[in-house]
């Protein structure tokens, strides 16, 4: 894994060891981050399930204003601080390690509000994933034209809307599907235009 790019382009990432991680490709990162385009510039940003950080990382690269990381795994925290200490990036960051459904309620209180969130559960948690978008659209922390992509298996379900959030676009790489969601208020359709996701 590298940053692809931005101020630590070319910074190679380690990944935490063991076999409940699944790291992210670059392929699947860079055709993310060409989806979210300038969006990442300035935005808070919120790395859920982040492993390695590398999402994260290169959203901190890229020109975030602000990237909060959230992992339960011990290793994984200790991956992601020696990653950035790596990249020697300065911008605000914050790491936490936590269960993401109690950081979220967490992050909630706090009153804390992100323009881009991005989710990578567990894949060898088959009902983690409806779960977690749940927890999600049931907190008020992405703003109101923000959007939410979380990654799943190809071949895992998952449903088009939690409350307010509903699914603008899917896109499929290998065995990993990008599922991208925004709010839509009442009365209000998109019609199939990703535009407002560019």
């Amino acid at each position: 894994m590298r940053i692809i790019s931005g101020l630590a382009k070319g910074k190679r990432l380690k990944a935490p060891a063991g076999l409940n991680t699944r790291p992210i490709t670059d392929m699947i990162k860079e055709a993310l981050f060409n989806v979210l385009g300038n969006r990442v510039m300035e935005s808070k940003f919120l790395d859920l399930f982040a492993g390695s950080g590398s999402v994260g990382i290169e959203a901190l690269s890229r020109g975030a204003k602000k990237v909060v990381f959230v992992d339960s795994s011990g290793e994984a925290i200790k991956v992601i601080k020696e990653n950035l200490a790596n990249c020697g990036l300065e911008s605000d960051y914050e790491v936490y390690r936590s269960d993401v459904f109690k950081a979220l309620g967490l992050l909630h209180r706090q009153v804390s509000r992100f323009e881009l969130i991005y989710i990578d559960p567990p894949f060898t948690n088959e009902r983690i994933f409806n779960e977690v978008m749940g927890a999600l659209g049931n907190v008020d922390i992405l703003e109101s034209d923000g959007i939410v992509v979380i990654r799943t298996p190809r071949k895992k379900d998952i449903l088009p809307t939690f409350n307010q959030l509903q699914r603008d676009r899917v896109s499929n790489y290998g065995e990993s599907n990008l599922n991208y969601y925004s709010i839509h208020e009442e009365d209000t359709k998109h019609d199939g235009d990703f535009s407002h996701i560019r």
